[in-house]
């Protein structure tokens, strides 16, 4: 038996503004329906933004637990941290001096769901689970 990851569904409350974001972030092209958009980028699969109108973002690290997330690989992080902030997105840690720490940039979403952001320099260390 083969099995693929097909797709990747978000929940939204306001699903133009979340595929807005990863549209931004990621390119391809948006189709959209009255209850989902469909986001097709190169080198991703299908991500659905699905909408659920009394969608609760998570509070990870403190609050409601993350349940899972994007990670990233970006070669820029400085012009990817710009483009998520420009996009809707937010710094979940840290919210300061973003370009010296070590590991993963933590961001939210536009519906603010987290997810990471890493340097895809050479040498770099690998993705670390979420806590």
């Amino acid at each position: 038996m083969n099995v693929s990851l097909m797709s990747l569904i978000v929940a939204a409350a306001d699903p133009e503004s979340e595929s807005s974001f990863w549209h931004q972030l990621l390119g391809g092209s948006v189709t959209r329906t009255e209850t989902h958009h469909f986001l097709q980028a190169d080198g991703f699969p299908v991500i659905v933004v699905q909408h659920v109108p009394d969608h609760v973002p998570p509070r990870w690290p403190d609050g409601v637990p993350l349940q899972m997330h994007f990670d990233l690989a970006a070669d820029d992080v400085a012009a990817m941290d710009q483009r998520i902030l420009d996009g809707g997105g937010r710094r979940l840690r840290p919210t300061d001096d973003v370009f010296t720490q070590q590991g993963p940039r933590v961001y939210a979403s536009a519906a603010g769901h987290p997810f990471c952001v890493r340097s895809a320099r050479p040498g770099r260390r690998g993705p670390t689970p979420a806590r």
